[in-house]
């Protein structure tokens, strides 16, 4: 059997992932652009690259369930011409089983070993028995959802304790669903009502969002940056919830404004578009790398205000003569884990005691910036207490500044305080962005 283009794509991504620890989006983007995907074909290669990493958990038990051997003894290519069959027959109800096998098998000749035998005789046992396999998962402890769910289990467990059982159960579910394809309208070029029309022009159905303001969601399969309206520098790649710091934050044209930690860019370049591309705008990133990605997308966008600084936010003594601050640390990525496939299997508890003391000096050193009577904003894309309330709490007992209510401008998005918002990959259908609002008060 011939394998498909799509197959071979997400073939390679996941062994990519999983054997050289490629990240999944940059992995899919350069395989998909080697076997010249595009429309459907693109989007079915990425649902099934990324729903494969995604679901490793549930897809490795079933293997070691049907082969009766553990996965770290079979061959890479095996393993994820296994993952690959078995998410197809187990998640994928579209796909005719014999695709699913025939196709597997065919990449499974790939390793040195005659594994493709194992795998088509796993995957026809995986296609009679599977679907009852995990209908039997319970999900009534964080153990239980984490193997149904596909999430590391300290994952479950902090989530358990965050949203309460069903939230955790909701989320977990969730993240193992398609991302939202969002992209921001470039209002220095082009309004959202505008971008619509365009992209209806290219064939790609889209509509503006009632709440965000320059929101655009693609409701068609679009590959955004191959694209002539990427090229143009007419739109940004951009969940609708990584728009709401910069909203938060309000600048207005003329004011000095500083973005810490401001790769790759798509916050740095939203506030200069708020402000009219008009004022100083201040972005500051440690890695001379991302520092050119902050560049390259100034330049693709056209936006003149900003002035790229390659500096260590945490160690920075600025007057305080700033009137606006974005402070978006780095942090555990755990609101992105729908469309970043691999994050969870990247991440473990005690880097987030580590990220917590760098979003610390971060803070701090953006109240130093800030003049009295000065915003600042800080948000994470991640659902973490330790990473987002508690350390506001933690800025409000020992700084001088003041917490804003931003409920009332967002009331969807408010967070259980009613003063932050905490955005919700399940109920509200973008990535899971916190986001509080300070006001310095001293002086």
């Amino acid at each position: 059997m011939e394998v498909t283009a799509s197959r071979s794509c997400a073939f390679a991504v996941v062994r990519g992932v999983f054997e050289r620890g490629a990240y999944a989006d940059h992995a899919f983007r350069a395989e998909a652009q080697r076997f010249g995907l595009t429309g459907r074909d693109r989007a079915f290669a990425m649902r099934l690259a990324y729903g494969t990493v995604q679901r490793k958990l549930t897809l490795d038990h079933l293997i070691e369930l049907f082969t009766g051997r553990d996965v770290e003894d079979l061959d890479a290519p095996v393993v994820a011409a296994l993952r690959l069959g078995i998410y197809q027959l187990a998640f994928m109800e579209r796909v005719p089983d014999h695709a699913a096998v025939g196709e597997s098998v065919e990449l499974a000749k790939k390793a040195p070993s005659r594994g493709h035998a194992l795998v088509n005789a796993t995957l026809r046992r995986a296609g009679r028995e599977a679907l009852d396999v995990i209908a039997a998962l319970g999900d009534a402890t964080p153990a239980e959802a984490a193997l149904l769910h596909s999430h590391p289990r300290w994952i479950a467990e902090l989530w358990w304790t965050a949203l309460g059982p069903d939230g955790a159960r909701r989320a977990m579910a969730h993240d193992n669903e398609p991302a939202e394809s969002a992209v921001r309208a470039n209002t220095l070029k082009a309004d959202a009502a505008a971008l619509v029309e365009s992209l209806s022009t290219a064939g790609v159905h889209a509509h503006s969002d009632s709440v965000i303001p320059d929101a655009v969601v693609l409701d068609d399969p679009f590959d955004v940056h191959g694209s002539q309206l990427y090229s143009e520098g007419l739109l940004s790649p951009q969940s609708r919830g990584s728009m709401l710091p910069a909203i938060a934050l309000a600048p207005e044209g003329g004011e000095r404004v500083l973005d810490l930690c401001a790769a790759p860019g798509a916050k740095t370049t939203h506030l200069a578009a708020l402000m009219g591309d008009h004022g100083e705008l201040l972005a500051v990133e440690q890695s001379r790398e991302r520092s050119a990605a902050v560049i390259a997308n100034c330049e693709r966008l056209g936006v003149a205000s900003v002035r790229v600084e390659v500096a260590d936010a945490s160690n920075l003594e600025y007057e305080a003569e700033f009137d606006r601050v974005l402070v978006d640390p780095p942090c555990s990525d755990l609101g992105t884990l729908q469309s970043r496939p691999d994050a969870r299997w990247r991440k473990s508890p005690a880097q987030i005691a580590g990220l917590r003391a760098i979003q610390k000096q971060i803070l701090d050193a953006g109240v130093r910036a800030l003049r009295p009577g000065g915003t600042l904003v800080y948000s994470t894309c991640t659902i973490s207490p330790d990473e987002n309330e508690l350390q506001i709490e933690d800025l409000l007992a020992r700084a001088p500044v003041a917490a804003l209510d931003l409920s009332e401008r967002f009331p969807a998005f408010a967070h259980a305080s009613r003063r932050f918002l905490q955005t919700l990959p399940d109920r509200d259908g973008t990535d899971g962005f916190f986001v509080a609002a300070l006001r310095k008060t001293e002086g």
